[in-house]
């Protein structure tokens, strides 16, 4: 059996993941769902041993050897790129691979809330796209970079573990590089990436304190950074970042990060009510005065970002899962019973959709009203639920012209 033909048969399928072991038909994730083709044979150790030799070359089989375990990409003709790991099971090895599309999706077609384009916009700091693995992270970090590379002139430095989506230089050029093969490591990459003039630094993961650390330090200096983690949302992704420092590090952190933080867009695929395909559940942190005050004080709990996220809808586009979700529920795109099952918290989600709400919980109030004139109160000073967040009213989105970007001609001063 050759691994084109599995790999094209699977893109024929519309499957996101492909499983490969011995003793088994391939195995294909569709939509979430993980089950084998009974149309393909059981794979045996030779094919095995034949897909690696055509995967790695020799240097890659040598660190498979040493590490047991490798990354990289595979583009196969005419069918598309693929994420490769390939692994040892009680000494047999395994394939996991997923489907790279050939084609970057702009950032309207993923059904993303429209703050996550302003964020691509930003001059500086941190951007950070989080989820569990699968969640489509990549996909939203590539329409970013696709955004910066149509609209602004720019060097954008990519550090990638494969490198995944291919960019082609448009208006702004890009250099991707990817670990094992350009860099030794996500730290290295990143500190060469300082001294390459970048405009924009996108790291594919921050795995370790050291590229926390400098990813932190180079939106400090003034470049716009973007990179992901696999948080559940956003006040745990806030937590992980802060408590990957030692005890004595972390209220300087704290400041930090509060200041270098532009946002968080947290992703869940959920599956479509019709069957056919995955939709994105997201949740939306837009870096507010009250949200670098709660991210400052130690002694405020990160799920207080909770409540800010909700009530800032109308003025900022944050949101929560929760809000996502309704959104989609109500939108017919979701089922109630996906709902509750992907949902933060399932019973207050249940009593929203029946019409109840607590009088002393206004995070589903601002969400489920147009923007008004009324909605003038400062930020500042206003405690929780006092519609702190309803500075200035939005307008219609169809009233409203896309402005054009003004081009950044001085970003690191």
């Amino acid at each position: 059996m050759h691994l084109d033909d599995i790999l094209k048969l699977a893109s024929e399928q519309d499957v996101s993941d492909i499983h490969l072991k011995v003793g088994s038909p391939p195995l294909f994730r569709r939509y979430g769902r993980l089950g084998p083709d009974d149309s393909l044979p059981a794979l045996v150790a030779a094919d095995m041993e034949a897909f690696v030799a055509l995967l790695a070359d020799a240097g890659q089989r040598e660190r498979l050897q040493r590490d047991r375990q490798l990354d990289l990409g595979y583009s196969a003709r005419d069918i598309g790129r693929f994420r490769v790991n390939v692994y040892h099971q009680r000494g047999e090895l395994r394939l996991a691979m997923r489907l790279i599309p050939q084609r970057v999706r702009a950032l309207d077609a993923l059904h993303l809330p429209p703050v996550v384009e302003a964020l691509a916009g930003e001059s500086r700091g941190l951007v950070l796209v989080t989820g569990t693995t699968g969640s489509g992270k990549s996909t939203t970090l590539a329409a970013m970079i696709d955004q910066l590379n149509h609209r602004e002139a720019l060097h954008i430095v990519t550090v990638e573990d494969p490198i995944e989506y291919l960019h082609r230089d448009d208006r702004s050029m890009i250099s991707q590089r990817e670990v094992g093969v350009d860099v030794a490591n996500f730290a290295d990459g990143l500190r060469g990436a300082l001294r390459q003039d970048p405009d924009v630094i996108l790291i594919g993961e921050m795995r370790d304190l050291e590229t926390i650390e400098t990813a932190i330090l180079s939106a400090e200096t003034g470049h716009l950074v973007m990179s992901t983690l696999h948080t559940l949302d956003a006040p745990e992704t806030v937590t992980r970042i802060i408590q990957a420092f030692p005890d004595h590090q972390r209220d300087q952190m704290r400041l930090v990060l509060s200041s270098v933080l532009k946002g968080i867009v947290s992703q869940r695929l959920v599956p479509r009510a019709d069957g056919q395909g995955l939709v994105p559940a997201v949740e939306v942190l837009v870096n507010t005065a009250l949200v670098r005050e709660i991210i400052k004080d130690p002694t405020r709990s990160p799920r207080e970002l909770t409540d800010a996220l909700a009530r800032g809808h109308v003025t900022y586009g944050t949101q929560t899962f929760d809000q996502s979700l309704m959104s989609l529920y109500r939108g017919g795109l979701i089922t109630y019973d996906e709902s509750l099952t992907q949902a933060t918290n399932p019973d207050d989600f249940a009593l929203q959709v029946r019409g109840v709400q607590s009088t002393s919980d206004g995070r589903w109030a601002d969400f489920d009203r147009p923007a008004t004139p009324a909605d003038t109160s400062a930020e500042a000073g206003q405690p929780p639920g006092s519609g702190a967040f309803q500075r200035a009213p939005r307008a219609p989105e169809a009233a409203a012209p896309r402005a054009t970007p003004a081009p950044r001609l001085v970003r690191r001063f």
